[in-house]
């Protein structure tokens, strides 16, 4: 829930300018990188997009391969390449093909996708909370009360562990918090967007982490062991009308989040760096292409280096590009842009800077993600690491800011009216 009021004022910041111009994350980038520099971050982001794209799409296919072994009445079997089995590649297969498909068809689509797939998820966790806690029984709550008295080992103490899952789980969300002025210039007014924020962030991540806690809690009783993969849980529950209905939610849920967060985002990025040669759809096609082969590694390879050490590192990389964009609208430029001149390409442009690029952005960005991605792997900073997106933003911004304040910025009288 902590977690869920960061992100929520982290997006706050991040989008209110869009909001109120009614630009997108790759605009909103040249006031502070240059309106050549714009495309580095956009790249950067698109990245980041492509490795989660890959990976949550493995994450979706499994939710396909228990949907298969339950209709099929198969036992899972060895595995034969790259740590998947057989059923686990034609759950991959098919996926990948849903998710272009789904792209191919428009954005529309995907809405109306997300649109009964969002509910569906919550109606399916509570029956499999309920589920769970019926067969666990009375037992449960003391199972919940061992969850809750924090027990486990940490470097730092309990206080140091939860400080440093929350740092985690903020890193999550890197790749929505930096572009999130792609969606919010879309709402009628900030008090929307916060609203809408509230809701979906800090009430929905408490929800939906009680019922997990709860579930989680449960499998401990009934199945002897913790499992916090919804599929492991539904894959133990002899119910095939619940594992049918369920595996079809998650992986809903699963394609519906990642073509948004993560494959239409790096589409358009991909695009824009060649828009006379690249379209949208080919850019769609090139970032499916790629992310094809990072999920299919994921089992034999990426996953061999720990979830949490992945999270945070792409988080990392990101997290500098963040506190440079915010400090710079907020502090450098005292929230005022010049929208056309966010537009110009003329060399007197006032985000011109030296050829198109802010060479003093791109330092404060080489210098912190240095530092943050550091944070994550060197041995002498690793109870550091949960915090590798706060400290990387919270660099990026203040660097930017210190080799920024000197800069003489044009006056501010003709600025445009706000948009919405």
């Amino acid at each position: 829930m902590l977690a869920g009021f960061i992100v929520m004022g982290l997006v706050q910041l991040t989008g209110k300018p869009s909001v109120k111009y009614g630009i997108p994350f790759p605009v909103m980038a040249r006031a502070s990188m240059g309106v050549r520099g714009a495309n580095f971050p956009a790249v950067v982001r698109g990245i980041v997009a492509i490795f989660w794209y890959g990976v949550q799409t493995y994450f979706a296919s499994t939710a396909v391969a228990l949907l298969l072994r339950t209709l099929l009445g198969s036992e899972p079997e060895a595995a034969t390449l790259l740590g998947l089995t057989a059923i686990d590649w034609a759950a991959y297969g098919i996926v990948c093909v849903f998710q272009v498909a789904l792209f191919v068809r428009g954005v529309d689509w995907v809405t109306r996708f997300l649109n009964w797939a969002g509910p569906l998820v919550y109606l399916v966790m509570i029956v499999l909370m309920i589920a769970i806690w019926y067969q666990a029984g009375p037992s449960l709550l003391g199972a919940l009360g061992d969850i809750f008295s924090g027990s486990g080992e940490h470097a730092g103490g309990p206080i140091a562990a939860f400080a440093a899952v929350v740092g985690t789980m903020v890193a999550y969300f890197a790749a929505v918090v930096i572009n999130y002025g792609d969606f919010a210039r879309f709402v009628k007014s900030e008090r929307q967007m916060r609203i809408g924020n509230f809701l979906g962030l800090p009430v929905s991540l408490a929800i939906f982490s009680l019922i997990a806690l709860v579930i989680t809690a449960g499998t401990v009783v009934v199945f002897g062991e913790t499992l916090t993969n919804p599929t492991d849980i539904v894959a133990r529950i002899d119910n095939v009308t619940l594992t049918v209905v369920a595996a079809i939610t998650f992986f809903a849920a699963t394609v519906g989040i990642n073509l948004v967060a993560n494959f239409i985002p790096p589409a358009y990025d991909i695009a824009n760096l060649a828009p006379a040669k690249i379209s949208a759809r080919t850019g769609g096609f090139i970032t499916a292409g790629i992310a094809f082969f990072i999920g299919a590694l994921w089992v034999a390879f990426i996953s061999e280096v720990g979830i949490a050490a992945f999270v945070d590192t792409l988080g990392a990389v990101l997290a500098p590009l963040y506190g440079i964009i915010v400090a710079d609208y907020y502090l450098v430029r005292r929230q005022h842009l010049d929208l056309q001149q966010l537009f110009s390409t003329e060399r007197s442009g006032i985000y011109h800077f030296n050829a198109g690029w802010n060479r003093k952005a791109m330092i404060a960005f080489g210098v912190s993600a240095v530092f943050s991605v550091a944070s994550v792997w060197v041995p002498g900073l690793e109870s550091l690491s949960g915090f590798a997106w706060l400290l990387g933003a919270l660099f990026g911004g203040v660097l930017h800011y210190a080799l920024m304040r000197n800069r003489s910025l044009p006056a501010q009288a003709t600025q445009p009216a706000p948009l919405g």
